[in-house]
């Protein structure tokens, strides 16, 4: 048990054995339920903790709960944490390797508890301890946008939400490829997992999903319970050759909502072609007016795909994975790049992980990369914030220089750093976690 800023606050770090207590009164049901305080769920239905156990354990999640043994007598009792905290470990497409990533998830501090360095405690001890496990990167989806950037994470994915008109003039003018068919439940979950983790292999900025998204793909689970979702049905795309390439997972909005409209529930295709075979088979659903997702590309080819590209609206746009590094050494090494050349660069880290200078070297899109004497005149300096912006090339360099918080000493840095972090296609991650 480590004190916090009162003797009152101690934190547990637990793992989920296989003889952890399933039942209401048990610690993880007890934690479900803070973390759920946290993000205004309700109450853990009994019924639901033997799947959420299942599920955590398959992830190897450790969780935290932070205990406040000195409550008044009415508060809900100590053994209900009042912050939570948890990680687990998936890989993350860098092009030239499947990078090993830490992920911080179930952040959560109640109002009661603010302002005593409750979370400060928790993520700076939990990031050193990763670095010293010897993960290089550090990631996180963010409920909140202004919480991370003081701990070192930088937005560097994001996607956009659409609507299709999928009425008469919609047409996709490609030629046909393949059959897309709807599959039964028994064979949706596999399916779902299998062309994920092809997916996964392909698509630069994916990073590996968590157990219950395969479920909640097929219907197995539903988005709030771990229960069969009965109105989800998902359609699998087959190549020329048989293969399965790509799958979209779909539920009817209701007849109350007009225009009558499709949600994709997920969507994950290995090619072009199945993306946009899977989005004509959407088109082609009787008595639908409309088809919404909340997690298009935002360099999305569909709409250059359409006869009418009016049909396409973009309704918004969002961030979604947040990269910290933890070793830059071995974070950029791991990369893949576009080009050549050879930087100097100064990173800055007010958490002391990652501060010092390095320089990168590329020849034909790949680096080599070694720390630097301080005294090294570098050729950009920026915060570990701005690297994590920059690492998988979702935001360029040249932005972050316009927005100070990249400074070139070089007159070509900027340049050098765009050419070299660029992609012809946007990194890409539709894993929340």
């Amino acid at each position: 048990m480590n004190d916090y800023t009162t003797p009152e606050l101690t934190t547990e770090l637990f793992t989920l054995d296989a003889d952890e207590d399933a039942t209401r009164e048990g610690r993880f049901a007890k934690w479900l339920d803070a973390e759920g305080i946290g993000f205004h769920d309700g109450v853990t239905d009994p019924e639901d903790i033997p799947r959420y156990l299942e599920a955590y354990r398959a992830d190897q999640r450790v969780l935290w709960g932070v205990h406040d043994g000195a409550q008044p007598a009415e508060a809900l009792d100590a053994g209900y944490p009042v912050a939570t905290y948890a990680t687990m470990v998936h890989p993350i497409n860098v092009g030239a390797a499947q990078l090993e990533a830490h992920q911080v998830t179930a952040v959560t501090v109640r109002s009661s508890h603010r302002r005593n360095g409750i979370l400060r405690t928790m993520i700076t001890s939990d990031l050193r301890e990763a670095k010293d496990r010897g993960l290089p990167l550090a990631i996180l989806t963010a409920s909140e946008a202004t919480i991370y950037g003081r701990f070192g994470f930088g937005c560097a994915t994001f996607t956009q939400s659409v609507e299709v008109d999928v009425r008469e003039r919609f047409e996709i003018t490609a030629p046909r490829t393949g059959t897309t068919v709807l599959v039964g439940a028994e064979s949706a979950a596999r399916l779902a997992a299998e062309i994920f983790e092809r997916f996964q292999a392909v698509t630069f900025g994916s990073v590996g999903r968590q157990y219950s998204y395969p479920r909640r793909a097929s219907g197995q689970w539903g988005r709030e319970r771990p229960v069969e979702d009965r109105a989800v049905r998902m359609a699998v795309h087959y190549d020329a050759a048989g293969a399965p390439t790509g799958y979209v997972a779909y539920r009817f909005a209701g007849w109350e909502t007009t225009p009558y409209t499709m949600k994709i529930v997920d969507l994950v295709a290995t090619t072009p072609s199945a993306y946009l075979e899977l989005w004509r088979y959407l088109g082609s659903l009787d008595l639908v007016q409309r088809v919404t997702w909340d997690e298009a590309r935002r360099d999305d080819p569909l709409d250059w795909a359409l006869r009418d590209r009016r049909c396409y609206s973009v309704k918004g746009a969002d961030d979604v994975l947040w990269v910290r590094l933890l070793d830059v050494t071995a974070a950029l090494g791991s990369r893949s790049y576009r080009g050549s050349g050879r930087l100097i660069l100064e990173v800055e880290d007010s958490l002391e992980l990652t501060n010092g200078s390095y320089v990168l070297t590329v020849v034909d899109g790949v680096a080599d990369v070694e720390a630097v004497d301080a005294a090294t005149a570098p050729d950009a300096t920026l915060s570990v914030n701005a690297l994590g912006s920059l690492y998988l090339g979702g935001v360029q360099a040249s932005a972050l220089a316009a927005a100070g918080a990249l400074t070139p000493h070089a007159e070509d840095a900027v340049d050098l750093l765009d050419t070299l972090f660029g992609r012809s296609e946007e990194p890409y991650c539709i894993t929340h976690f």
